[in-house]
């Protein structure tokens, strides 16, 4: 394990105890991560749907992980900061395997990963976090424990803080740094679980999510887009191309767009 791959390991971890919020504008591809750090971004984290989507797979555990591993090594090449990587439910339901799939990761460049219980049980995504732990021991990697009580409404409404929060203990004890919580967007819920955690809580952008300063009033130490950005510019993409051949016409392309030469330049020393 190299020096360089440690202090961004060291970094990444620092980046969650900061005066502010990680801010992460997930990537899909090593061409959208370059272009997000040269926007400020302090560190790159894939969406897993973008990335499967623009490996010709869908969302859903179902990327080989040998492309997940190729795709991470393209976007660690073209970068300078930190890179955490969404390993979804890891791929399988052996820990052993997650363990294997993990390590692959970090070799490819990874210093953390996002892991999530999904409609799992609990104690299956314990086991995958220690086997994760286990895989990335030489350089500290950082696991983000994403559970989906509140966005697949796996209990009652008025049991969601709790259960997030017992889960969110057991994950910890586990051995996991961090605790995601998609779709969790209401405030007085969101005080209460940062406060009951002691890890640092990363929530997802959302149309209805508070903005950056009433977060990081609430105690969220971490923000990430998740598929948000990558199903706007395949968006922006769609209409574009409905244009082109519906309509006859172009000018939707070049409404919002980004300079060739600047583009070009991001990878000219890479």
């Amino acid at each position: 394990m190299t020096t360089t791959a440690k202090n961004r390991a060291a970094e990444f971890h620092r980046l969650h105890q900061a005066g502010k919020p990680l801010v992460l504008p997930n990537a899909w591809d090593a061409g959208s991560a370059r272009l997000i750090e040269a926007c400020g971004a302090a560190a790159i984290a894939t969406t897993s749907a973008g990335l499967a989507w623009s490996r010709g797979y869908p969302d859903g555990d179902v990327l080989p992980p040998r492309l997940l591993s190729d795709a991470v090594a393209e976007i660690a090449r073209v970068i300078s900061v930190p890179l955490t990587v969404d390993v979804e439910g890891g791929y399988s339901t052996d820990p052993r395997a997650v363990g294997e799939t993990v390590s692959a990761l970090v070799d490819a460049g990874a210093v953390g990963i996002n892991i999530e219980d999904g409609t799992g049980s609990p104690d299956l995504l314990c086991a995958k976090i220690a086997a994760a732990k286990t895989a990335g021991a030489r350089l500290d990697l950082f696991v983000n424990a994403r559970t989906d009580v509140y966005r697949s409404r796996l209990v009652a409404a008025e049991q969601l803080e709790t259960e997030t929060i017992a889960r969110a203990r057991r994950y910890q004890d586990a051995g996991c740094d961090g605790v995601f919580v998609p779709m969790l967007t209401d405030p007085a819920a969101i005080r209460t679980i940062a406060a009951a955690i002691t890890l640092p809580l990363n929530l997802m952008v959302s149309p209805s999510l508070p903005s950056i300063a009433e977060l990081a009033a609430l105690g969220v130490r971490r923000i990430s887009a998740g598929a948000a950005i990558a199903q706007a510019a395949l968006g922006i993409t769609r209409r574009a191309a409905m244009q082109l051949l519906v309509e006859g016409r172009y000018d939707a392309m070049f409404e919002t767009t980004a300079a060739y030469g600047e583009l070009n330049a991001l990878f000219a020393t890479r």
